[in-house]
């Protein structure tokens, strides 16, 4: 079993959470009353994109440094950012976490094409954390558990500097006979199988039951592309029949 996550009453003698939610005025007073059309024709100004690594403490300073991010993206994307970090910082979550909804159901197209994987997935995560529709909640848990699992797939190619070279006489094998991997799953028969297209189909049918389920058939159909080399990309690059295509 996994630690036992505490309770809000635990969480509230928690001195660093406190700590982490200093400051929310003067954050407040910068991105409260905003025009969201303002902040879409705003591009953030600044030298170079440089992404986080941990969070500061400072509520303010970490908004700030955020912003290093957005570098040549609409402020949109740094305001949505920062109702993130203060729903997760315990900061007047209900009326933040109406302004983040109220933001995605209003300018989901543009959040949709502006946002990277990065921060659709913190997307899911905060709606999987407060939202009170369950079916929705379950939708976006799909993105999640798909992206954390690449995560770790690729992070293992990295850690062990495996070579991608393609064995074809294992390949040819694959495609004549069945080769068990764990608990009875065998490996994908790679260029012609059909599991991922039925498994496209599924997914297609299931985000179609709420609008905001487009976020995870975005982040789906962007695995696919060659630029974001992963498992899948590379997988359809390898494949060879076109009725069992799953993009």
């Amino acid at each position: 079993m996994p630690v036992r996550k505490k309770s809000k009453f635990e969480q509230w003698f928690s001195f660093s959470r406190h700590q982490r939610r200093f400051g929310a005025e003067k954050v407040y007073a910068e991105i409260s009353g905003v025009d969201l059309q303002s902040l879409k024709n705003k591009v953030l100004e600044g030298t170079e994109v440089c992404y986080t690594h941990g969070s500061a403490k400072d509520l303010n300073e970490h908004i700030e440094q955020l912003k290093q991010e957005f570098v040549g993206q609409a402020a949109i994307n740094h305001y949505h950012a920062s109702l993130i970090v203060l729903i997760r910082r315990d900061v007047d979550v209900e009326k933040n976490y109406q302004k983040f909804k109220a933001l995605w159901l209003g300018e989901m197209e543009f959040l949709l094409k502006s946002l990277n994987i990065r921060w659709l997935i913190s997307a899911c995560d905060t709606f999987i954390d407060y939202d009170e529709d369950v079916t929705l909640r379950a939708i976006l848990m799909n993105a999640v558990v798909l992206i954390n699992t690449l995560k770790m797939q690729e992070t293992e190619r990295f850690l062990c500097d495996q070579s991608l070279d393609v064995n074809l006489e294992n390949q040819q094998y694959l495609q004549n006979q069945r080769y068990a991997l764990f608990d009875g799953t065998s490996a994908f028969a790679v260029g012609t199988d059909d599991t991922l297209r039925n498994m496209r189909w599924r997914l297609d049918q299931v985000c179609k039951t709420h609008a905001l389920g487009q976020i995870v058939i975005e982040i789906f159909e962007r695995l696919q592309r060659d630029e974001n080399d992963n498992v899948y990309s590379r997988f359809k690059q390898r494949h060879t029949r076109e009725r069992t295509r799953w993009w």
